[in-house]
């Protein structure tokens, strides 16, 4: 990471803006996954978070400057079958919050923000290690890359805590905070069974924890409806996050109330 930095200063004479997108999934049951993917999904998703964020922090306390780190929603609502990809945005979210903190308490010039996409059409889930017994797809509702890339673009030009890519996500981890329980039953009974696409699965090696993808196509595959606007992103990026979620609020609250009923 000292090296890319040291690169890009070579080349621009200066850097603004730091992303650190590096990501790889990983699905099955917990039971069934190698040790030695997870050790190996952590390295990737999280400690190439920390090691990208703690070079490009050092260096943007001098002349200021935006640090973006790559959550997901599985940052805040666990995925079944994508465990242990979850538990590796959590602490991606942990340590980001953590990090702004502190760059905070410093008075450093630098805005650290986390953006959590919902599911999107690249070709992640076949650059995934896949312990299923057929091709996994995205869960609907899928947007295009371009949502992510708006949020970002918003996210180096303007201060900003985070930012959730897509309403659907927005809604699930809303639900999950105020209906935990019926938003797990929900999510044991749906989003497995539709994990799976009817597609047999790629031979395991293919798959970018291993090895560098050879898939460098910016879309994936997926078969259904790709939202190539999200409404409440971009209410967020122009309102804030709690214009925007107002109106998930009041229906994750409604489903809430409707939970608690005898």
């Amino acid at each position: 990471m000292r090296r890319l930095a040291d690169l890009a200063l070579s080349t621009f004479g200066t850097f603004d803006t730091w992303v650190n997108n590096a990501g790889v999934g990983l699905y099955g049951t917990l039971e069934e996954l190698e040790v030695g993917d997870m050790r190996r999904l952590f390295e990737v998703n999280f400690w190439g978070v920390v090691y990208g964020s703690r070079v490009a922090a050092a260096y943007l306390k001098g002349p200021g400057g935006a640090l973006i780190n790559m959550g997901s929603v599985a940052s805040e609502q666990t995925i079944p079958l994508q465990a242990l990809y979850s538990a590796t945005k959590h602490a991606v979210k942990a340590f980001t919050d953590g990090l702004r903190m502190e760059l905070e308490h410093e008075g450093a010039p630098v805005a650290v923000t986390l953006i959590k996409p919902g599911p999107i059409d690249t070709p992640f889930p076949l650059n995934a290690r896949n312990y299923l017994n057929a091709e996994p797809q995205h869960v609907p509702p899928v947007y295009a890359p371009e949502t992510v890339a708006r949020a970002v673009l918003r996210a180096a030009t303007t201060p900003t805590r985070e930012l959730f890519v897509g309403g659907g996500g927005r809604g699930m981890a809303a639900f999950g905070e105020f209906a935990p329980g019926m938003t797990e039953r929900g999510m044991a009974a749906t989003v497995i069974s539709r994990t799976h696409s009817d597609k047999p699965p790629l031979p395991r090696e293919r798959n970018a924890l291993d090895h560098p993808s050879e898939r460098l196509a910016e879309r994936g595959d997926y078969p259904g409806q790709v939202r190539e606007t999200s409404a409440y992103t971009a209410a967020a990026s122009r309102f804030g996050q709690i214009g925007a979620g107002l109106l998930v609020a009041g229906l994750a609250a409604a489903l809430w109330r409707l939970s608690r009923r005898p």
